[in-house]
């Protein structure tokens, strides 16, 4: 148990993704000695990484000021430094549970160790689903063609005038596809049912779409390739039947998964996927006054760096604001 004397931060920032840097960097600037909880160096890209999945990118393209383009880590750590040059401290710890059923919060940390906070910026963004496969993540981690963002990767030289194909039947393929025939030389949307299960307009437009060519009833058992992928190994799953389908590039569509298991569903509202819900969408407000969410776990459409950094700077301000309002200075 805590002490009366323990000290309480003014603020911790659990992630550290371009939302939690960016949090930390408006936080630190505002003198209050941000807390950033980077989480704990893992090797899956099935987790949550310290950096986010923008440690998983290879070439970064869209994000302003860096004209030739970026790799994903370097990026990252661009934005970590300036974090630190405000004097941002980091703990290299995940939160494994909380409380916020009472002010100050607390945060139990994975060295079984608690912080107690007077607000909380909850930044730990949302992992892409992968298919699980073996050369998947190999590819994925190398720039070898496979990705789970048309947006940030599909402009790509590599993929320009090439066959992709995507991976998904809702309406984030729909919309991966839509956007990757303006590259491609044919997307292919594979799915394991024959029909898509996105929105009718939506799957209309990609239907209507020359450049678009649905393979139904089927399923990726394999992505093919060395350096980079040649060709998708596919499964019809009415037949059994295997064949292989010739790719320069796959796109991942399967959805996201938040980072919020670490949060009480009855203390902290939820959207029905798992992600924070905002009372505002021009703020960074939770339904719990003093807790505020940025970037990925707290956006379904649009997932991208710069919006999570948007996102990160608004929580910053917000929480600046609502501490002054409640005289901790």
């Amino acid at each position: 148990m805590s002490d009366q004397n323990e000290s309480i931060e003014k603020v911790v920032i659990i992630g550290s993704g371009p939302a939690g840097w960016t949090a930390a960097i408006y936080a630190a600037r505002a003198n209050l000695n941000p807390l950033v909880l980077e989480g704990v160096p893992k090797t899956s890209p099935s987790i949550i990484l310290p950096g986010g999945q923008l440690m998983l990118t290879t070439e970064v393209e869209n994000f302003p000021g860096y004209p030739e383009g970026v790799q994903g880590p370097q990026m990252m750590e661009d934005i970590k430094k300036q974090a630190l040059r405000f004097n941002t401290r980091i703990k290299s710890l995940d939160v494994v549970k909380t409380d916020l059923s009472q002010r100050p919060f607390t945060l139990e940390l994975s060295d079984k160790s608690t912080i107690k906070a007077h607000s909380v910026i909850i930044a730990t963004g949302a992992t892409a689903n992968w298919l699980g496969l073996e050369n998947e993540m190999r590819l994925a981690t190398t720039g070898g063609g496979v990705s789970a963002c048309a947006v940030c990767d599909g402009a790509l030289p590599v993929f320009r005038d090439q066959p992709l194909a995507v991976v998904g039947g809702g309406d984030s393929a729909m919309e991966e596809a839509d956007y990757l025939t303006k590259f491609a030389s044919k997307v292919y949307i594979i799915h394991r049912r024959d029909e898509f299960r996105a929105s009718k307009i939506m799957a209309q437009r990609v239907l209507n779409n020359p450049k678009c060519e649905p393979v139904w009833n089927s399923t990726v058992v394999d992505i093919l390739g060395d350096d980079k992928i040649t060709a998708l190994k596919l499964k019809n799953t009415q037949t059994g039947e295997e064949s292989e389908l010739p790719v320069k590039g796959c796109f991942m569509a399967i959805g996201h998964t938040p980072a919020t298991t670490f949060l009480d569903p009855d203390q902290i509202e939820l959207t029905p996927k798992k992600f924070l819900k905002l009372t505002s969408q021009q703020q960074s407000f939770t339904s719990v006054e003093g807790v505020f969410a940025a970037g990925d776990c707290a956006d379904e459409t649009y997932k991208q760096a710069i919006t999570a950094a948007g996102m990160g700077c608004k929580a910053a301000i917000d929480a600046e604001r609502w501490l002054a309002d409640q005289n901790i200075h």
